[in-house]
């Protein structure tokens, strides 16, 4: 592995041990970000990076292996970053890179087509304590230029509590979290599961969102404090309709679980088998899995019996959300399984593809309080 080293801040000197950012102490921000063939786009999250209103920030690019121009983009800011080029490995190997590397009490892992909002820090800063493994926030949708769609998630209809995040891992495996720019670690607790491997599937997010809850405190902010790109080649982000990728998704859930499930025992706790089956959450992914994919639907047991009676029991159990969504959800399955294919499909894109709505829609769904 190359290495083009900067100071990027003063998020630390090196070498030493890394005290956990307690109260009253001043937070040293590593900013992560790893790329693979971002050219485009990685210019704006390392601007965002070293744009935050913070004293205290480092930034840590790891290029895993691009063939595009994102190597003369990440050059280009010379001393103000740490610059780590390697072989490819993955968004997995390139964040265990840049964390080794990093010096911060507290880490983002900020992928390279997301842009953070100036104020990220001063807004974790506030809410920051002993015994934080995360602090999650709300990620607004924007298109490659980064011109909002108008909506933003997770759509946290109420602030969950650190132990409400806790009872509903254990009771579902999941909870309303955003993906991996949207949360701020504590180094405390990214010690205790890195490196990591895969576990949780490719992504580097994963793992460390479903372990949060287990090994300390998952704290909640209802702001849009990041933009969230979605251009089409994002593994996350829904643009158009890919049936087999609603079954991908389920596995890698699935797989995903299986590892919470072996971290919550490590911490004495005790998730049952069949939670991940109750989860709202996951419940759409493998309706649209199972009605426009059968044949490659990773779950053999789900048919529309068997994910009905799962919708019936997952509503009877708190999840965080509203009975407007859980509504919504009951609603959009029973559409999905029922209705004819052409309407089906038409249905399952506007959940997940969120600038493919007719906006009639949208403005329904806001006034009914599904989304804001």
């Amino acid at each position: 592995m190359e290495a083009r080293q900067g100071t990027g801040g003063a998020a630390g000197t090196g070498g030493g041990i890394h005290a956990p950012a307690r109260a009253g102490d001043e937070i040293r921000l590593s900013v992560v970000i790893p790329n693979y063939n971002y050219a485009r786009f990685v210019g704006d999250a390392i601007d965002s990076a070293l744009g935050l209103d913070w004293p205290h920030v480092e930034v840590i690019v790891v290029d895993d292996g691009s063939t595009d121009g994102s190597r003369a983009v990440i050059e280009a800011y010379g001393p103000r970053i740490t610059a780590l080029f390697q072989p490819n490995q993955g968004q997995v190997g390139a964040c265990n890179t840049g964390f080794v590397a990093s010096h911060g009490n507290v880490v983002i892992f900020l992928d390279s087509d997301d842009v953070l909002d100036p104020s990220v820090v001063r807004e974790a800063a506030a809410a920051w304590r002993p015994g934080i493994s995360k602090l999650q926030f709300q990620m607004r949708s924007v298109d490659a230029d980064l011109v909002p769609h108008g909506s933003f998630f997770p759509q946290y209809h109420q602030v969950p509590t650190p132990d409400e995040v806790r009872r509903w891992a254990t009771s579902t495996g999941t909870y309303p979290t955003p993906p991996g720019s949207g949360n701020v670690y504590s180094r405390e607790f990214l010690q205790k599961i890195f490196p990591l491997d895969h576990a949780g599937g490719r992504a580097s997010d994963s793992c460390c969102i479903a372990a949060a809850p287990f090994l300390g405190d998952v704290i909640t902010l209802p702001k849009p404090l990041v933009s969230y790109r979605i251009h089409g080649k994002n593994d996350g982000a829904f643009s158009e309709l890919d049936t087999r990728r609603f079954g991908r998704e389920v596995a890698r859930a699935t797989q995903l679980f299986g590892y919470a499930q072996r971290i919550a025992a490590s911490a004495g706790l005790s998730v049952a088998d069949d939670a991940i089956r109750y989860s709202l959450s996951l419940l759409p992914y493998r309706v649209a899995s199972f009605r426009l994919d059968p044949t490659a639907h990773p779950l053999p047991r789900d048919h529309r019996v068997s994910l009905l009676g799962d919708l019936f029991h997952g509503l009877r159990r708190p999840q965080g959300m509203t009975w407007r969504a859980r509504a919504a959800i009951s609603i959009w399955s029973v559409l999905v399984l029922f209705a004819p294919m052409w309407l089906a499909s038409r249905i399952v894109l506007w959940r997940f593809a969120t600038g493919t709505r007719p906006q009639a829609l949208v403005r329904s769904m806001r006034a009914l309080g599904i989304v804001r």
